[in-house]
């Protein structure tokens, strides 16, 4: 789907660094590159910064399921983060799996290169 950057992304994502790699029915891949004001003190990716990652991309997922003119909204959101990310960047693939009609339940993977770095589960509200 070839959609307007500024369409898909929001300012919050943009300012997070977040890029669209790929946009599919049910289906987002977003990348995000380490940078510095992303660290934590240990010079780590922060938790605060994946999990942004995680919920624009399971925030897109819903809104190619559901289409670009309806909003969703995060109801909760689960992680597991398994791997600190060191340095690099960092890829987002969220699907939902369930599409009903008031939500949407959608899973993600952090991955860096085929390294499992975290996993979430998240209910969204369709509005």
């Amino acid at each position: 789907m070839d959609l307007p950057d500024d369409y898909v992304q929001s300012p919050f994502s943009q300012l997070l660094g977040c890029r669209v790699l790929r946009l599919e029915e049910g289906l987002a891949e977003v990348g995000l590159a380490l940078t510095e004001p992303l660290r934590n003190r240990l010079g780590k990716l922060h938790g605060g910064a994946m999990f942004s990652l995680v919920d624009v991309a399971m925030g897109l997922a819903c809104s190619m399921s559901h289409g670009f003119d309806k909003a969703s909204v995060t109801l909760e959101c689960k992680i597991n983060y398994i791997r600190a990310v060191a340095d690099g960047d960092v890829v987002c693939l969220a699907k939902v799996i369930h599409a009903g009609r008031r939500t949407l339940v959608v899973e993600a993977e952090v991955l860096q290169n085929d390294k499992l770095m975290a996993k979430a589960q998240a209910t969204f509200a369709a509005l």
